[in-house]
């Protein structure tokens, strides 16, 4: 998800012949300043529009449109869009390069899987950014940048399918990966019987369809999409009134994302102690057999398990830092919604804006994770930081290893 990054700009100048005008103004540019909406959203004139506004109902404008003060922040908000297409481009790229080197070897599924999750969020931020920005072009040129412009019905409710939908996907395909993973490296013998490439696919194909489920039941009219403060975004309702469906599928929403984060952060700790044992099992063979012939041989390691399991903790760390706000402040709001306790609705809506941001940089970080974590690099940090002692093998998992080790005895 990533709503297009703009600056909600307040206006409209403080006029003395209205009493608390002033105040008001200035409380809407410290609101600006802290909650930058996806689109420009200005304090001006309303009377015109059959709109809500977000000015106050007794507030009383001159009937001159004002002109713009602070114009919105388009370079940035250019720059985030250009920056995260090519940080993804970029990494599929790597991910290509090195299919076509391991074309035969069990890091395949992995690499599907990554790219799996490199598309869906190089999707997710070009699709959701365009209808962010299709919906801020047709503010600017109505003039209507002031008051709260409700998108269509059809247009929320495509936008809001949307956001779900490649809200899950990438949240889905890296605990697939980290399962993966954990069955490479906990049951290496038994990896290449049960993680085939006709069922990675499947697997990808099953995520896809649970994720536009869950996103399409609005369309058939099971739910609705709303916009969402400052009305430049759709999603689920989740403050104010409810209903038992939009609170439901809210919740599905959420528990199914706590879900898929929980089991990447298992099987992550479980691959990662089974790399830990090897290696130190390792050390004792390699131990011993110096003893023996009177050598002291170099610790090796498996260079392709370091990288993706470094891979996976990456992203794994930046996935529940991007995701877990967002995922428990909707919980939170379900769970108090279900108990009927109310709390001041604008606060709320902007916690839960600050939440979707930080949830939208996880598809700009996850790319560079691939760029930056491969093995060329992982290679010259370790030679940095051990350089008497790390020596990097060429086998690809931890049983290659134990081959060796049992072919050489």
């Amino acid at each position: 998800m990533n709503p297009f990054l703009l600056t909600t700009v307040c206006n409209q100048p403080p006029s003395r012949s209205i009493p608390g005008k002033k105040r008001y103004s200035q409380d809407c540019h410290t609101m600006d300043i802290l909650f930058t909406s996806s689109f420009p959203v200005l304090c001006q004139d309303s009377r015109n529009y059959n709109l809500t506004t977000l000015c106050p109902e007794n507030q009383k404008v001159n009937s001159t449109p004002p002109a713009l003060v602070n114009p919105p922040a388009f370079g940035m908000s250019y720059f985030t869009m250009t920056l995260g297409a090519l940080s993804n481009l970029t990494a599929l790229g790597i991910l290509v390069h090195s299919y076509a080197c391991f074309r035969r070897r069990a890091k395949v599924p992995f690499l599907l899987l990554a790219s799996a999750l490199l598309l869906s969020d190089l999707a997710g931020h070009l699709i959701t950014g365009a209808l962010a920005l299709h919906l801020h072009l047709e503010r600017v040129k109505h003039h209507g940048a002031a008051v709260a412009v409700e998108p269509p019905q059809v247009y929320c409710k495509l936008f809001g399918a949307c956001m779900v939908f490649f809200g899950l996907c990438p949240l889905l395909l890296g605990s697939a990966m980290a399962v993966e993973r954990c069955i490479g490296i906990t049951q290496p013998l038994l990896h290449p019987a049960v993680v085939t490439m006709t069922r990675v696919r499947l697997t990808v194909l099953l995520i896809a369809f649970t994720a536009l489920t869950l996103a399409g039941l609005p369309l058939l009219n099971v739910g609705n999409y709303k916009p969402q403060f400052p009305g430049t975004w759709c999603f689920l309702p989740v403050n104010g009134p409810l209903s038992i469906t939009d609170a439901s599928l809210a919740l599905a929403f959420s528990i199914l994302g706590l879900v898929t984060l929980s089991v990447s952060v298992v099987s992550n700790i479980i691959s990662g102690l089974k790399l830990l044992q090897a290696r130190y099992k390792d050390r004792c063979v390699k131990s011993n057999a110096a003893r023996r012939h009177g050598f002291v041989s170099s610790s090796s390691l498996h260079s392709l398990d370091v990288e993706m399991m470094t891979q996976l903790a990456v992203i794994t760390v930046v996935s529940c830092v991007c995701w877990s706000p967002f995922l428990i402040y909707i919980l939170i709001s379900i769970d108090r919604f279900y108990k009927g306790i109310k709390r001041p609705v604008r606060q709320c809506e902007k916690l839960f804006l600050l939440a979707l941001r930080l949830a939208s940089w996880n598809q700009i970080l996850d790319p560079w994770v691939y760029i930056l974590l491969r093995r060329a690099v992982l290679r010259r940090v370790l030679q940095l930081l051990q350089p008497d002692r790390v020596v990097f093998t060429q086998s690809s998992y931890y049983r290659d290893s134990h081959r060796k080790q049992i072919t050489s005895h």
